[in-house]
C-alpha cells in the first residue's frame, strides 16, 4: 500500500511535468508517433539536446515516459497511466461545469427571443 504523502508527491510531479508546453508537446509527439529516439524528438524543437534531456528527465521522473536503450540510442515511450490519474482528479470539476452549463442552457431556453416582435 502506498502512503498518502507519496501519492500526493506523485501527483505533484505529474502536474508539474504537464505545466510546461515543451513537455506537453513531447507527450503529444509520443502519443501520435509512438516510441521515438531522442534525436527524432529533438528535431521538433529549437533547443539544444541537453535542454530537451532535462525535459525528458522530468517526464521520466513523473512516470509519463519510459526510456529504453537500443545500442547508442535512447528510445522514449509514452506511459499514459499517470494521465488517467489526472483525468480521475479532474472528473469532479468536469461534472461541476457540465451541470452549470446545463443550468445556463435551460435558463437561456426559457428567455424570450429578442427577434419575436
Amino acid at each position: 500500500m502506498t502512503a498518502p504523502g507519496a501519492v500526493e508527491a506523485d501527483a505533484d510531479r505529474v502536474f508539474a511535468a504537464l505545466a510546461n508546453a515543451t513537455r506537453r508537446e513531447v507527450l503529444r509527439l509520443l502519443r501520435d508517433g509512438g516510441p521515438q529516439p531522442v534525436q527524432a524528438l529533438a528535431d521538433h524543437f529549437d533547443m539544444r539536446r541537453p535542454s530537451l534531456s532535462e525535459h525528458l528527465k522530468v517526464l521520466r521522473d513523473a512516470g509519463l515516459v519510459s526510456e529504453q536503450r537500443s545500442g547508442r540510442q535512447r528510445i522514449y515511450r509514452l506511459e499514459a497511466a499517470p494521465l488517467a490519474e489526472v483525468q480521475d482528479w479532474l472528473h469532479p470539476y468536469e461534472r461541476f461545469w457540465r451541470e452549470r452549463l446545463k443550468g445556463l442552457g435551460e435558463l437561456l431556453d426559457r428567455m424570450p427571443d429578442d427577434d419575436a416582435t
